[in-house]
Formats: structure tokens, C-alpha cells, sequence
């Protein structure tokens, strides 16, 4: 195709979520439903790490960590979406897509290192009780996630700035309900196998050897666990285990069958667009209960939280001026 005379698109057409005729008002009402499952369960499970000195341990650290990566990589699409929908237009412009792609795929990446990071500490709290506390330090914990989030952006930065850069002359319509790599791939003119392969490799080393290094992780973890003479402990370590194990299962079961694939670009969407809800809407709201339900001083810290009176601290505040 000659490009020379390209006139890039200004905006794109999403095509949006998958359609079952007479249920989109029931469709909107389930996203709009777990996006505000998502920011009440992540904004919860922060604010309690914030005010409660019980919480401030390195597994709350990080689970607050996978709280706000889960609320931006929600909002990143979501509130468009929904936006969408109200309005019966799909549109969105074509640097407003690049930047809804780039956070996108910016906390998804950083996801899957704060997952590991949280495996991580779970196998030193149980394998090496003893060594624990001087091994994750405040300090410690800080530049892992700090080094998890610098890992996320140069992971995809190069990605997304070639694929911001091709020229889109075949169509502006994107087959999905965000602005995903493959679908705007697909609608792109120019030469898109060097993304391709970026994107691939992508899969392959970054989430494969976090999968890898998280199955090893708690591996270990189960030997430990059923090395305990305690039966009381080994359920409890278990259900905890279990629970961890859900989200690895979804979240990574759901991304392989997405991205795992050498030629996104000529791959059919509508399957991928189903399964890309498990991971964009339904992972996102369930991880504060899945990684809290079972957890003791989450659940007093919730406890005092709610038993906090507000009047008489708002009382208490004219008092102290």
C-alpha cells in the first residue's frame, strides 16, 4: 500500500464491549458495578495502610502498591467506556487513544512485578521467618517498587512510541472496547512486525518469568507449609495460598491467551474482547477481597476504621484550635 499521501486518522471509532442484543443497559450497569467495586475495595485497602501503623508491614506496602496500579489501570479505560455508552458515541481522539494504550499497558506490566514482588515476600514470611525483618526493610521494600515501576514504563515505553508513530490510513475503527495494541495494529498501514515481535518478546520474558518466578515462590511455600506440625496453621496458610493463586490463575490465564500469540495483528477479537473483561474489570475488583478476606488485621483494620466517630473528631479538631 502507498503511504507517501497518508492522511493519518484524527480520532477512532471503538467498537466497544461484546454485544448481546436487548442487554446493554444490563452490560453497562455490571461495569459501571465493578469499576466501583475496584476504586472502593484498592481505595479502601490504601487509605487503611496509610492510617493504620498495624498495616504498615512490606505485604501491605505492596498490596497497597497493587491497589493504585489496579485503580489506574481501570480508570484508564473504563470512565471513557462508560462516558461511550451514555452518549452513543464511540469516538475518541487519536492522542487521547495513544495515551489510554500507553497507562494501559503501563500498569499492566507493573502488575505483574508487584504479583511477584508479593510472592516474593510471602515465601521469606514463611520459609525464612527468622530472617524476614532483616531482610525486607522499609528500605529494601521501597526500591522494589520503585524498580517495579521503572520496569513497567521502559518495558512498553519503545512499544508504544513506535506504534504511536504509524501511519493509520486503512480504517479508524478499532475492534475493541479500549485502545489495545493488536486492534489498532490491525488498522494501521505501515510495517508493524518489529512491534510485533516487541510485543511478543514482551509476553515471553517479562510475564513468563514473573509466572515462573511467583509458581516457584509459592512451591516452596506449600513444602513449608506442609512441613508444619501445627494442622490449625497449615489451613490457614493454605486458604491464604489458595486465594493468591485465584488471582495468578485469572490474570495470567486470561493475558497469555490475549497476547500470547506471535501475529496479534491478524488475530480475530471477538473472543479476546470477552476475555480481556477478566482481566481488565473483574481481576481488578476482586484482588482487595481475594488478598484481604481471610486476613485478620485487615479485618480489625476495617473494624476500627468504620468504629472511628467523625463528629468527635471534627469536635476534637475545633477543640485543639
Amino acid at each position: 500500500m502507498n503511504l507517501t499521501n497518508c492522511t493519518r486518522a484524527t480520532e477512532f471509532i471503538l467498537v466497544g464491549l461484546p454485544s448481546v442484543w436487548g442487554m446493554e443497559n444490563m452490560i453497562f450497569a455490571c461495569v459501571f458495578l465493578l469499576y466501583l467495586l475496584c476504586l472502593m475495595g484498592n481505595g479502601l485497602i490504601i487509605v487503611m495502610v496509610i492510617l493504620d501503623h498495624h498495616l504498615q508491614k512490606p505485604m501491605y506496602f505492596f498490596l497497597s502498591n497493587l491497589s493504585c496500579i489496579d485503580i489506574g489501570h481501570t480508570t484508564s479505560f473504563i470512565p471513557k467506556l462508560l462516558v461511550n455508552h451514555l452518549s452513543a458515541n464511540n469516538s475518541i481522539c487519536f492522542y487521547c487513544c495513544i495515551t489510554q494504550l500507553f497507562f494501559y499497558f503501563f500498569f499492566g506490566v507493573t502488575e505483574f512485578f508487584i504479583i511477584t514482588l508479593i510472592s516474593l515476600d510471602r515465601y521469606l514470611a514463611i520459609c525464612h521467618p527468622l530472617r524476614y525483618s532483616t531482610i525486607m526493610t522499609s528500605e529494601v521494600c521501597l526500591k522494589l517498587a520503585m524498580a517495579a515501576w521503572f520496569g513497567g514504563l521502559f518495558s512498553i515505553l519503545y512499544q508504544e512510541v513506535l506504534t504511536a508513530n504509524l501511519p493509520y490510513c486503512i480504517s479508524n475503527v478499532i475492534n475493541h472496547f479500549y485502545c489495545d495494541e493488536g486492534p489498532l495494529l490491525k488498522i494501521s498501514g505501515g510495517d508493524t512486525h518489529v512491534i510485533e515481535a516487541l510485543g511478543f518478546l514482551l509476553t515471553v520474558v517479562v510475564i513468563m518469568s514473573s509466572l515462573l518466578f511467583t509458581l516457584v515462590s509459592y512451591l516452596f511455600i506449600i513444602c513449608t507449609i506442609l512441613r508444619m506440625p501445627s494442622t490449625t496453621r497449615q489451613q490457614r496458610a493454605f486458604s491464604t495460598c489458595a486465594s493468591h493463586l485465584v488471582v495468578v490463575c485469572i490474570l495470567y490465564g486470561s493475558v497469555f491467551f490475549v497476547y500470547l500469540r506471535p501475529n496479534v495483528k491478524d488475530s480475530s477479537f471477538s473472543m479476546t474482547k470477552s476475555v480481556s473483561i477478566l482481566y481488565t474489570m473483574v481481576a481488578p475488583a476482586l484482588n482487595p477481597f481475594i488478598y484481604t478476606i481471610r486476613n485478620n488485621e485487615v479485618k480489625d483494620a476495617v473494624r476500627k476504621l468504620l468504629e472511628r466517630k467523625t463528629p468527635h473528631l471534627i469536635a476534637s479538631a475545633f477543640v485543639e484550635k
